[in-house]
């Protein structure tokens, strides 16, 4: 139980990742944050896609009272005006980290779900806030956001595991498969990186002159601390190297949330991110005590 509390708030820039991840510093004043919820409310890990001239960003939106993340979808114009906002998916356990692919004609989601056990790969029916479940995809470990990528003939997941509070931020796994939905072979390997600094994913895979650059979570000093790319130099169902490039730094303009940045997604040329600070307030202290109380009830 603690006093402090993270608050996350998602912004947009115009700016490629691509361009970020590979060094190019924030332009001045170039974050177009969206409304920050009130409370002890947040929404986190942006993820969008551009359709008929509008951007659809999935978020996770999660509310300290009830420690339970859901998946909304904002729709914004050109200009980055909120039109509309909408659930997108819900279910029994927490989710996050609503990672989006298009493939093959179709929209996909693999939203962050470990408390289920596993992750559920979901299929968009109708745009934007209709999917049902196509695949389970069970690994080597219950994983925490996974993030897929097309590479060199296969689809690979970059992810952690959720057996420990150590390995959550540090232990890189990796899996294989010829399909999306699998079946999914764990890496020989894993932990394929074991680095507080570079293993958890934070973001959407970019190339930059031919080589893969996964954004990793720094959480040396707090979760989500900052984010690392980490440059792919061999990726293969028998090897992995990787090199750990300097952190993406944030700027003090993003005051007052400065105290962290643990996503960074593309959408064309629009990077979307969620930056974090620290509130200090009885009211969180409260909070945690009323949720250990129902845990022991319900023991």
């Amino acid at each position: 139980m603690a006093l402090r509390k993270d608050l996350w708030r998602v912004g947009l820039v115009r700016q490629p990742l691509a361009d970020l991840l590979n060094g190019v510093p924030f332009a001045a004043n170039a974050v177009h944050w969206l409304p920050a919820l009130p409370g002890l409310c947040f929404d986190a890990d942006p993820m969008a896609i551009w359709r008929d001239g509008k951007l659809y960003v999935f978020v996770e939106t999660y509310d300290y009272r009830e420690r339970h993340g859901a998946i909304d979808v904002l729709t914004l114009d050109a200009d980055f005006h909120i039109l509309d906002r909408q659930p997108a998916l819900r279910a029994p356990w927490h989710l996050s980290y609503p990672y989006l692919i298009e493939t093959n004609g179709a929209l996909y989601m693999l939203p962050e779900a470990h408390r289920s056990g596993h992750v559920t790969l979901y299929r968009c029916t109708s745009f934007p806030n209709i999917w049902e479940a196509v695949a389970r995809i069970d690994l080597d470990v219950a994983p925490i956001d996974a993030t897929p990528v097309w590479h060199d003939g296969l689809w690979w997941l970059f992810y952690t595991p959720a057996t420990s509070r150590a390995d959550k931020v540090s232990a890189l796994h990796l899996a294989f498969a010829e399909r999306l939905e699998g079946p999914w072979t764990p890496h020989p390997g894993n932990p394929v990186v074991y680095d507080p600094s570079c293993a958890r994913p934070g973001g959407t895979p970019v190339r930059v002159a031919d080589q893969l650059i996964v954004p990793m979570q720094d959480c040396r000093r707090t979760y989500g601390g900052g984010i690392r790319p980490l440059r792919i130099e061999v990726l293969s169902p028998s090897e992995f190297v990787a090199q750990p490039a300097a952190c993406v730094e944030i700027p003090a303009g993003f005051a007052p949330y400065t105290d962290g940045l643990h996503t960074m997604c593309a959408a064309g040329p629009v990077t979307l991110i969620d930056a974090k600070q620290f509130r200090l307030s009885a009211e969180t202290l409260l909070l945690d005590m009323r949720h250990e109380m129902r845990r022991l009830i319900r023991r």
